[in-house]
């Protein structure tokens, strides 16, 4: 077990290109107040199972487990998550130390040929293994052809490249930071595809009794992206969410309040989507879930399905 640090951080992190541009730029923030830092790269089982939807084989956990299991043996004092790939509850023992202020949380369409997802012909095949995009996108256009698409976004872009798509779905924050903008062909707008609970933001998690470290983190914490992803992520807890359920939430601030938009997709008759929202005044973490757990039974009240 290692002591508590005073000068020097281990932090965990998944060993695709985004995950390490993500863990740098936390090392960098570390760094900048004087400690020590070293990166500890590891391969999870959500990086190695790409032949299935995450859905099917464990959830979003799968890109949490060895990271987690690093913090509890005391090889890592820390780890860097993109928080929409965090589960709703941590195991115990564990706590969020802080999240980051958000990078641009919306989707982007990326193809080679086509300069839109409306200028896709008839019955184009669309790449995307996220439920929550599949429902969107059917609800846009119900007659694309939507095929699972596994892997890191390196492997994603690749597979775009050699033919397999016309066009595919990515995360724009992703793109953005490995210098891949240009890539983007499109930035949905929030009405045709509302994002999923944290995307943009990065989470840093850490053992719940190391106290040392959870003040260390604190200066480095962005309070109304922290509020914003813990109403989302309250929507997606209260609907029993996991990546295997259709669920968008997501928050922004308008006017001094907070404003929560979340969608619900029925698997079983595509292109139905639920819709709710709620805007009130949010000045804390129970605020914003309070928020969320409105907007959640609103959901349900209009016949979204609660998962388990």
């Amino acid at each position: 077990m290692r002591a508590s640090p005073t000068s020097s951080i281990v932090i965990a992190t998944r060993e695709s290109r985004l995950a390490l541009w993500q863990a740098e730029h936390v090392k960098a923030l570390l760094v900048q107040r004087g400690l020590q830092v070293e990166l500890l790269g590891m391969t999870t089982q959500g990086d190695q199972i790409l032949d299935r939807s995450l859905s099917k084989v464990g959830g979003k956990g799968l890109f949490v487990k060895e990271l987690e299991a690093a913090l509890e043996d005391g090889r890592a004092d820390i780890a860097v998550h993109s928080l929409k790939d965090v589960p709703m509850d941590l195991p115990a023992g564990f706590a969020l130390a802080c999240v980051l202020e958000r990078e641009d949380p919306r989707d982007a369409f990326v193809s080679p040929h086509h300069a839109s997802l409306a200028q896709l012909p008839q019955g184009a095949v669309v790449g995307t293994s996220s439920l929550r995009r599949t429902v969107l996108l059917q609800a846009l256009r119900p007659d694309l052809n939507i095929q699972p698409l596994r892997g890191n976004l390196d492997t994603r872009l690749r597979k775009l490249d050699e033919g397999q798509f016309a066009g595919i779905v990515l995360a724009a924050a992703g793109l953005k930071r490995l210098g891949l903008a240009d890539r983007i062909r499109e930035v949905f707008a929030q009405d045709h595809m509302l994002p999923a609970a944290g995307q943009g933001a990065l989470g840093i998690e850490v053992r719940a009794d190391r106290a040392d470290l959870l003040a260390l983190l604190a200066p480095l914490a962005h309070g109304p992206t922290w509020q914003s992803v813990a109403a989302e992520r309250a929507v997606s807890r209260a609907m029993g969410g996991s990546c295997s359920m259709p669920l968008a939430a997501h928050a922004q601030w308008v006017d001094g309040g907070l404003q929560l938009r979340a969608a619900w997709g029925d698997q079983e008759a595509p292109g139905t989507l639920v819709r709710a929202e709620a805007t009130g005044p949010v000045d804390s973490v129970a605020t914003a879930e309070a928020l969320g757990l409105q907007v959640a039974q609103a959901l349900q009240a209009g016949g979204a399905r609660v998962a388990g």
